[in-house]
């Protein structure tokens, strides 16, 4: 089984980046894990993280509330962007709508509010090596300068480690974490074949060329599974995404 996932990842045409941790035996299985990749939407799990920091602390709440304006906007993917200006939502909507529907808007609005050093100095202090949030999203003046956000997948992984094991900011933060990433509303890849057979706790990125899921499975053993990929057939690797997940998902029937 590893020599040919290993073989089929090897085949996909640009940058493909892969982590498969069983959480109950051990056993990994990975392929350019260190590799960094343009996040795309996966940085909304490092901005999550900073947020139940913050709410850790106590510097921030919950039903802290925040005003929807014309010009905070983006598009897709989302629900903010399509509701009336004026309208008032709270820190909890803002961080569970940027992970369940991927909400770009609720994004930006809380990489202001949070600060973008504070969401990296966190990152640091956790370890993770590759993850950066350099700008905003949509900001296309900072994208045409090739200033991205990155990702790895074993540096998403650790992060979902830790979340697993309840050490990720604090016991109660973990599993409510947890709890947001397994209502994700978008479900084509990991959990393709797997849907409605297993909780699966994950957080997808698209963009021109790049796709990515990671999450973690709730299978008979526990595994967290992480995809990335640049400059990719994207079509090929979500099939290949489906696959694999299911394939390791069936492997413990």
């Amino acid at each position: 089984m590893n020599d040919n996932l290993l073989k089929e990842l090897q085949k996909i045409t640009g940058k493909a980046g892969f982590y498969y941790k069983n959480l109950v035996t051990g056993e990994q299985i990975t392929f350019q894990e260190d590799m960094p990749f343009q996040a795309a939407s996966v940085i909304k799990i490092p901005i999550l993280i900073e947020a139940f920091t913050r709410l850790e602390t106590g510097s921030l709440h919950k039903t802290d509330l925040f005003t929807i304006k014309k010009q905070d906007k983006l598009p897709s993917c989302g629900a903010l962007t399509y509701m009336h200006d004026g309208l008032q939502v709270t820190l909890e909507d803002l961080y569970t709508l940027m992970i369940i529907l991927s909400d770009n808007t609720a994004t930006n609005l809380l990489i202001e509010h949070l600060g973008m050093d504070q969401i990296n100095n966190t990152m640091q202090k956790l370890g993770c090596r590759q993850i950066k949030l350099n700008r905003y999203l949509f900001d296309s003046e900072k994208a045409a300068l090739g200033i991205e956000n990155y990702i790895s997948a074993g540096d998403i992984a650790g992060l979902l480690e830790k979340m697993y094991h309840g050490e990720l900011v604090s016991k109660e933060a973990s599993v409510e974490m947890l709890r947001i990433l397994k209502n994700q509303r978008l479900n084509g890849k990991i959990p393709f074949f797997i849907h409605g057979k297993a909780d699966i706790a994950h957080k997808t990125g698209e963009d021109d060329g790049i796709t990515h899921d990671v999450g973690i499975v709730y299978g008979k053993e526990p595994f967290i599974i992480c995809f990335c990929g640049n400059e990719v057939d994207v079509p090929a690797y979500e099939r290949l995404m489906q696959d694999i997940s299911y394939a390791l998902f069936k492997e413990q029937e």
